[in-house]
């Protein structure tokens, strides 16, 4: 079969998976040549993604008419809509998840972006979402928020995969491990299987930049050099910190007694990889990010830019110590990376909750209801 760069990037121990979902993807066969032909190997969503699917085209009409005519509520049409597309998509995945025993083939399906806060309301909704969907390869995305920590660990725990989505540092990203672990660990004291448990840490980048970057226009005094040395690097910067922490535990003898129980490590996923800056390249963290045992999600359009133009070759160790002075420097500029990942944590729920409220007010106008 004809190789490309994303076909490549196995080659490198990553996976390429596609940030984004629509019905056609499936009617048209658009779905199967991505996976069959270019090498797309996952899945993700969001309550945006759907968003934008549902409201900004006529392709789910006739659905949302006869389920209005079943006398559906928005929300119950919402979920009827969203539960078949991410079905259809894992029934796709289905050979690939069999062929690499679980490592891929995963289609996310996030928790209601309400109930982020909400510790409880998460772990019933993420049950009800795991039972309702019923396929193995489903990933269910869980926000990493003080409340979403709790959930996190308990569905690990009880065997359900989650995607720990809203990941904007390493403080979050230490925590979520964390919980990870701490859910593994407690699996397998009721001598529960660990082998089929899948987790992801969602670990978003480009938004970083976004806000970093202006911050350090504001910063350009004496320290002009440094500032507009940092521009456009901090994400990447820490995506690189994650990674070697993600190794660090990897390796650790507290995970590797949950190895030898069939468990397996919780990869990396690169977010928010669509860049934000019309000045820079159009695949720049898919090609920083390039490195074993992780997972970059895309949506079409740089997707698409990477399989006409990308380079792979493995970076996401390349320059560490730079990208660690870096993240140490940024104090002295008036940057406190803990502020900003609380900040776009904050934006992130509420970037996902406005689509989601828009989703159902439109549902609602389009039902009749």
């Amino acid at each position: 079969m004809k190789s490309n760069p994303l076909r490549q990037l196995s080659g490198f121990g990553q996976s390429i998976w596609l940030d984004y979902i629509r019905r056609d993807l499936f009617t048209q066969g658009t779905l199967l040549h991505r996976i069959n032909e270019e090498g797309l190997r996952g899945m993700t969503s969001n309550p945006a993604i759907f968003e934008k699917a549902i409201v900004d085209s006529s392709i789910y009409d006739s659905a949302i008419q006869t389920l209005a005519q079943e006398g559906k509520s928005p929300q119950a049409i919402y979920e009827s809509l969203s539960w078949q597309d991410v079905q259809s998509a894992a029934d796709a995945f289905d050979p690939l998840y069999r062929e690499s025993a679980a490592g891929d083939g995963y289609v996310s399906l996030e928790v209601n972006p309400h109930l982020a806060r909400n510790t409880q309301g998460t772990l019933e909704e993420a049950r009800r979402l795991w039972i309702g969907l019923a396929r193995p390869n489903v990933l269910i995305k869980v926000p990493a928020t003080d409340q979403g920590l709790p959930a996190i660990r308990q569905l690990i725990e009880e065997g359900i995969n989650v995607n720990v989505t809203l990941i904007f540092g390493m403080t979050r990203y230490s925590q979520v491990a964390e919980a990870y672990l701490s859910g593994l660990e407690a699996r397998a004291a009721k001598g529960l299987p660990l082998a089929r448990v899948a987790s992801v840490a969602s670990f978003f980048v480009s938004r970083i930049d976004a806000m970093v970057d202006p911050m350090l226009e504001t910063a350009k005094t004496s320290l002009d050099e440094k500032a507009s040395a940092a521009k456009g690097r901090v994400a990447i910067a820490e995506a690189k910190a994650a990674y070697q922490r993600y190794k660090d535990l990897a390796a650790s003898p507290r995970f590797r007694a949950l190895a030898g129980a069939g468990a397996r490590p919780q990869r990396l996923l690169w977010a928010s990889t669509s860049v934000k800056d019309p000045k820079g390249s159009d695949i720049k963290y898919v090609e920083a990010l390039i490195g074993k045992d992780t997972v970059d999600t895309a949506p079409p359009g740089t997707l698409d830019a990477y399989l006409d133009h990308g380079r792979p070759q493995a970076r996401l160790e390349a320059g560490l110590a730079e990208a660690l002075a870096l993240l140490a420097a940024l104090p002295a500029l008036g940057i406190d990376l803990a502020k900003v990942e609380r900040r776009l944590e904050d934006e992130g729920v509420e970037k996902f909750i406005l689509p989601f409220d828009k989703l159902l007010a439109a549902l609602e106008s389009r039902s009749g209801l």
